[in-house]
């Protein structure tokens, strides 16, 4: 049994199964539709959000050890406890959007090494299938799931919230009882019957992703349009109100200030990842997807900056610690209509974001089926429209039910410890396959190594470290249950599971494009 956990997929079987025509997916996306993608996951409702956050500080109630950072517990002890206060960064948040956008890079190159080396559904999963092993690929994929799915929950959550909002400034207003989710953070019960919009948004993405990839990505870029036109609406209109009083003093806390609003605003970058997952439908993989990864960073960074040195030119820094900081400034300076474009760019943000993310998650479901390690039918490919439409519905599915019954909001770090989990495994990667195939071709190949990596892995620990105790805890059931996924099923149905016993544990290869290391 250790032998098959330790077993590796080599990376000519990996290809060579992609192109089977009755599991092959349609190549469609080019290099701009990649990095629309990459834009689409990145830019949610964050931008409108956790900008004033991140400005302006969080005074945090800590009242277990339960809800302090992991890192704090282990210095501090019970000295945890109490009120904690993270200083905001000021006018220099622009600042800690790029030093975070930096350390995203790391990881992001890394992506775009393995994603040119393995263009395969997947991502993450994949590349440590090629690897460290097949548990450490079943641990991942299973992981992959919880950070797609409770993100899109929070956010199908969110857009009732917003769409509501979007509706009572033209007067209308949603009836609260099929507007709200039927138990709150609390798992109190709310009076709704439950959360109509939510339910139906992602439904209806549901089946744009099941028509096919080139309308997926069709829709994706149309939304991505209409939120940087959202974005640049907000920077043209708010910059002419603009005190450069409102910068000074531009470091207020210090670079203390500035590495906690990169803390804050570090979980808006993620969703880069899901490039790679629709590597397999790209037309040019080697090239298109670190492209589109790279590229998608660099946008987004530019997007980010900006709109923080806007607002907080508009407005003093310390008077952005509220829910809705970019629509409270914007009412305050008079400009309501262009609040107005700020909804709906938050809208349609939220919805490119579960748009790709559910992309993302069918195709981790798919990829895992396809190696046996879920049942076969997730990796059934539609006839006519050639997407893999079984793990596409049962992703919508197993979003779309949640969002109407819970508030998962407070669940959200679980999808934060989930992606950095898997930037650290990938750069992992990297380093594993430079040294055991130095001699594969590489589309692109990530410079400095073993530093860049090295360098990924502990930013990727300390954000780890930073995240509440509960969080690590709901993280670890979540494995434990997965493991025992694997153990029951998964193990016996995977391609080195129906091996012989005795070859398997002489670590005798029986298909010559599987590997035994």
């Amino acid at each position: 049994m250790a032998s098959q956990f330790l077993r590796t997929k080599s990376i000519d079987k990996l290809l060579a199964e992609a192109e089977e025509p009755e599991r092959r997916l349609r190549k469609t996306l080019g290099p701009w539709s990649l990095t629309a993608l990459g834009i689409g996951a990145i830019v949610g409702a964050g931008i409108f959000v956790l900008t004033g956050t991140a400005a302006a500080g969080e005074v945090l109630q800590v009242h277990s050890l339960l809800e302090a950072p992991l890192l704090s517990v282990v210095l501090h002890g019970r000295h945890a406890l109490g009120v904690a206060g993270r200083p905001g960064a000021g006018p220099a948040i622009s600042l800690s959007f790029f030093l975070v956008a930096v350390a995203c890079g790391l990881a992001g190159l890394c992506y775009a090494e393995l994603a040119s080396m393995i263009p395969i559904a997947g991502s993450a999963y994949t590349y440590t299938y090629a690897t460290l092993g097949e548990l450490v690929a079943w641990i991942i994929g299973w992981d992959l799931i919880l950070e797609y799915a409770v993100s899109n929950m929070a956010v199908a959550v969110g857009y009732s919230a917003y769409f509501d909002s979007l509706l009572q400034s033209f007067g209308l207003k949603l009836p609260p009882k099929f507007s709200e989710p039927i138990l709150n953070s609390s798992l109190h019960f709310t009076g709704a019957y439950f959360d109509l919009p939510g339910f139906v948004v992602v439904m209806i993405l549901t089946v744009i992703l099941v028509v096919g990839i080139r309308e997926s990505a069709g829709a994706n870029n149309f939304m991505v349009g209409v939120k940087i036109v959202a974005i640049l609406i907000f920077l043209i209109w708010a910059s002419g109100h603009v005190h450069p009083s409102n910068w000074k003093p531009f470091l207020p806390n210090g670079f203390q200030g500035v590495l906690t609003g990169g803390a804050i605003v570090f979980f808006t970058y993620i969703g880069f990842d899901s490039v790679s997952t629709a590597a397999e439908e790209c037309r040019n993989p080697q090239k298109d997807v670190p492209f589109g990864i790279i590229a998608s960073l660099i946008v987004c960074t530019v997007l980010y900056c900006s709109v923080a040195i806007v607002l907080t030119g508009i407005q003093n820094w310390q008077s952005l610690r509220n829910a809705a900081p970019v629509a409270n400034a914007l009412a305050a300076i008079g400009l309501t209509n262009v609040e107005r474009w700020v909804t709906i760019g938050a809208l349609t943000g939220m919805l490119s974001s579960l748009l790709v993310f559910q992309l993302g998650q069918a195709r981790v479901w798919f990829a895992m089926s396809r190696d046996g390690l879920l049942p076969r039918a997730f990796s059934k490919v539609h006839a006519k429209f050639r997407t893999p439409h079984v793990s596409t519905w049962t992703a919508g599915l197993f979003v779309a039910i949640p969002a109407g019954i819970f508030n998962i909001g407070t669940l959200a770090d679980l999808s934060n410890i989930g992606t950095l989990f898997a930037f650290l495994l990938v750069s992992l990667g990297v380093l594993i396959l430079r040294r055991k195939q130095p001699e594969r071709q590489r589309g692109f190949r990530v410079p400095w190594v073993p530093y860049i990596p090295v360098a990924s892995v502990l930013c990727c620990l300390i954000l780890m470290a930073s995240l509440p105790v509960e969080t690590w805890l709901r993280f670890l059931i979540w494995l434990v249950i997965g493991l025992a996924i694997y153990l029951l099923y998964s193990r016996h149905h995977s391609e080195f599971g129906r091996e012989h016993p005795t070859k398997l544990s002489q670590g005798t290869v029986v298909d010559p494009g599987l590997s035994a290391r």
